[in-house]
C-alpha cells in the first residue's frame, strides 16, 4: 500500500542507516577528506580498506576530467589490467578525450594520425561507428566549438566519460557501482511506477521525482 506523503515524517529512520548512506556516497566519489572528518563526527568506523582505492580512482578520474586521458588509460591499466580490454565502448570514449584535446589545441594532423591509429579500429563495431563518425566530423570545422555536436568538446561529456569510468572499476573490484542514495532513488522510481500501473493512470498521478523533491 502507498504511504500518505503526509505520514512520511511519522516514519522512523535510523542515524545509523543515514550515516551508511553518507559514507557511501563520499567513497564512491573519492571524498577523502571529507569521509575522514564525517566519520570522526558521526564516529561511525572509516572503511580503511577503501581508502587506498579511492586515492587510485581519484587519480585516474582527475586525469580524465583535467585532459590527460591516456594517463587515464594508462593508471586503469594497472588497476585493473583487463578492464579496458573487455570494455570497448568505454575504451573508446576514453581515447576520445584525448582526441578532442588534440582538435581544441588545434593540432589536426596530430588528431588526424591519432584518431586513424587509435579510435578508427573501433569503428568495426557497429555500435560504435556513429560515435566515431561524430568524433571525426569535428575535423571538418574551422570553429568545432561552434558545430553542432560541440557538447563532445565540454566538460559535461568529459564528466560523463569519468564517471562512467568510475563505475566500471568499481564494479571490476566487486564494489558497488552506484551509491546508496542512487539505489534508493532508482528504487523509489520504480515501486511508484509500479503503483501507477497498478492503480491506473486515472487515480495516481505519473510519478515526478523532481516534484517530490521539491516537497
Amino acid at each position: 500500500m502507498d504511504v500518505d506523503p503526509r505520514h512520511y515524517e511519522q516514519i522512523a529512520i535510523k542515524d545509523n542507516d543515514i550515516h551508511s548512506i553518507v559514507v557511501s556516497y563520499l567513497v564512491h566519489n573519492c571524498y577523502r577528506e571529507t569521509l575522514e572528518a564525517f566519520v570522526a563526527c558521526t564516529g561511525m568506523p572509516e572503511p580503511a580498506d577503501y581508502i587506498e582505492d579511492m586515492e587510485k580512482r581519484k587519480e585516474i578520474l582527475c586525469c580524465a576530467l583535467e585532459g590527460d586521458a591516456l594517463k587515464a588509460i594508462e593508471l586503469t591499466e594497472q588497476v585493473a589490467c583487463d578492464l579496458l580490454e573487455n570494455n570497448k565502448d568505454l575504451h573508446f570514449d576514453l581515447l576520445s578525450l584525448h582526441f578532442v584535446e588534440l582538435v581544441c589545441a588545434k593540432k589536426c594532423t596530430e588528431a588526424l594520425e591519432f584518431a586513424q591509429n587509435k579510435l578508427m579500429p573501433f569503428g568495426k563495431e557497429q555500435k560504435l561507428l556513429e560515435k566515431l563518425e561524430n568524433f571525426l566530423s569535428l575535423l571538418a570545422y574551422e570553429e568545432p566549438e561552434k558545430s553542432p555536436i560541440f557538447h563532445l568538446l565540454g566538460l559535461e561529456y568529459r564528466q560523463c566519460v569519468a564517471d562512467n569510468l568510475n563505475r566500471a572499476i568499481l564494479a571490476h573490484r566487486n564494489l558497488p557501482s552506484y551509491t546508496a542514495v542512487e539505489r534508493l532513488i532508482q528504487q523509489a522510481i520504480v515501486v511508484r511506477q509500479s503503483l501507477n500501473q497498478d492503480h491506473g493512470k486515472d487515480e495516481i498521478p505519473t510519478f515526478s521525482l523532481k516534484d517530490f523533491l521539491k516537497g
